[in-house]
């Protein structure tokens, strides 16, 4: 285990982030998450940061407009989800280093049906 961040980014580099190690990653089986094939590491409670330049991604807000999905308006990349009705976000670390994740719990979260974890 290391103290260092775990780094992403899309796949052109437009959009980057960083976050300290994660207790678990969420893979979420709603119709969108699903779709995407996300592993989110959400802030909080974990600290994370989003680098990204004025207009680098393009927003889609569906359904009940709490989130807004984040994808690089150059190569398509979802990187990130951000609240609409509060601060919070996630990091999709699907898109960081496999070796920086390895050994970190995926829990699996039932988006579709009753917003419960299913372990």
């Amino acid at each position: 285990m290391t103290d260092m961040p775990i780094k992403g980014s899309c796949h052109c580099g437009a959009v980057t982030f960083e976050v300290g190690r994660p207790d678990f990653l969420v893979s979420c089986n709603c119709s969108i998450c699903r779709r995407y094939r996300t592993l989110w590491t959400h802030c909080p409670p974990n600290t994370g940061v989003i680098h990204a330049g004025d207009g680098a991604t393009l927003q889609y807000v569906w359904g009940d407009k709490e989130l807004a999905f984040h994808s690089c308006k150059t190569c398509g990349c979802t990187t990130h989800w951000t609240g609409l009705t509060n601060d919070r976000f996630a990091l999709n670390l699907a898109l960081a280093d496999p070796a920086d994740i390895e050994g970190i719990r995926i829990r699996h979260f039932d988006g579709a049906d009753t917003w419960e974890f299913l372990d």
